[in-house]
C-alpha cells in the first residue's frame, strides 16, 4: 500500500488527522522528548530509514551518519513540500525521483550545512523552521542563506 517509506501527498495510509498533522507539523512536537533525552538535537539531519539513507552517496552518508540527527535542519526547510514535489515528478516510480533528483540536493544541503554550522545558523534555522509553519511558501532561506547549493528542479 502507498510507496513504502516514501509518504506520498496523497498517500492513502495517511488519514485526514494525519495530513492535518503532518501538514503544521505539530507531529513533530513529541521529538522534544527525544532532544531532552540527547538522542536529537534540535538542528540537524533528519532521521533517515535504511532505504532513503542508502540513495545517498557514500560521502554525503559519512556527513549524515557522523552528525546527530535533529528536528529541523537546512533538509528539512528547503524540502518542507517535499511530497508536493513527487507529483510534479513526470518519474513513476518516487523512489528513482528520490535517489535521482531529491537525494543529491539534500547532501549537497547538508554538506553545505556542515560547513556553515554555526549558533547564527542555527538559530535562522530555527527562527525559519516556525516563520515555514505559517508561511509555508516563503523562499526566505534563500535570501538568509544565499550560498546554499541552488535548487536542480
Amino acid at each position: 500500500m502507498g510507496s513504502g517509506s516514501i509518504t506520498l501527498r496523497k498517500d492513502p495510509r495517511v488519514l485526514p488527522m494525519g495530513h492535518f498533522l503532518r501538514k503544521t507539523k505539530i507531529n513533530e512536537l513529541p521529538q522534544i522528548i527525544n532532544v531532552i533525552k540527547g538522542d536529537l538535537s534540535i538542528v540537524g539531519p533528519r532521521p533517515l530509514v535504511d532505504q532513503t539513507f542508502d540513495a545517498y552517496s557514500p560521502h554525503i552518508r559519512a556527513i549524515i551518519y557522523n552528525s546527530k540527527p535533529g528536528i529541523t535542519g537546512i533538509g528539512s526547510l528547503v524540502f518542507r513540500d517535499e511530497e508536493g514535489l513527487f507529483e510534479t515528478s513526470t518519474e513513476i516510480d518516487p523512489h528513482v525521483f528520490y535517489k535521482n533528483v531529491i537525494a543529491p540536493y539534500k547532501g549537497a544541503l547538508e554538506e553545505w550545512y556542515q560547513k556553515n554550522i554555526s549558533f547564527s545558523t542555527d538559530f535562522k534555522i530555527i527562527f525559519l523552521t516556525a516563520l515555514a509553519i505559517i508561511f509555508p511558501q516563503s523562499d526566505l532561506v534563500y535570501k538568509w542563506f544565499p550560498t546554499l547549493p541552488k535548487r536542480p528542479f
